[in-house]
């Protein structure tokens, strides 16, 4: 079984976080992908964020796809940072191909991340290009640290059986959504699903 980890706030979840997974879906030749709704990303402010299981309820109603599962597991275990989520997956789960699924935006700034060489160290992951960030992201701190350990697009099915540190750039087609962008258009939002 092949599959990719799909991590964020969701806040709202939108037509953008389902057009990540089916390009990653397809590009990747995974199996399925996983939705893990946070309980909230300690680099961002979490004060006005929905809980964990109203925004993985609105993902659900957004995913609309029978490969793309939705889980809010980390909130229940007291799990808050990315490292802790993919230690505890694959200890429980060593017969599943894990890989580890982001944004160009999230690459940009994952060497805030706690833990990000072992995150790196511990599964392949994949970048999704994003509009506006291709550039950053490619000049952030990890991608250069990491450069060696990128696969050319062209072998991106391969990644799921790669032993990591490995890592691709998927461009293609970009979706502009982002959850930022919808809440700020909708200051009353409260976790509602967008389509």
């Amino acid at each position: 079984m092949r599959v990719g980890l799909y991590g964020g706030s969701f806040n709202p979840a939108h037509a953008g976080h389902r057009h990540v997974s089916r390009l990653a879906l397809r590009r990747l030749a995974l199996d399925r992908v996983w939705w893990l709704v946070s309980p909230g990303n300690p680099l961002k402010d979490r004060q006005h964020l929905p809980d964990a299981a109203s925004r993985a309820e609105g993902a659900r109603a957004v995913a609309a796809d029978p490969r793309i599962a939705v889980t809010g597991f980390e909130a229940g275990l007291g799990i808050r940072y990315t490292v802790e989520t993919l230690t505890w997956l694959t200890a429980r789960h060593p017969e599943v191909r894990f890989v580890w699924i982001m944004g160009a935006d999230s690459l940009a700034t994952f060497h805030r991340w706690k833990g990000w060489r072992e995150i790196a160290a511990r599964m392949p992951f994949a970048v999704i290009d994003r509009p506006g960030y291709t550039l950053k992201a490619m000049a952030s701190p990890a991608a250069r640290t990491l450069a060696a350990s990128r696969l050319d697009e062209a072998a991106a099915a391969t990644l799921a059986g790669r032993p990591p540190p490995a890592w691709v750039f998927l461009h293609g087609p970009r979706n502009s959504l982002s959850s930022t962008a919808l809440r700020a258009a909708d200051p009353g939002r409260s976790g509602r699903p967008a389509r």
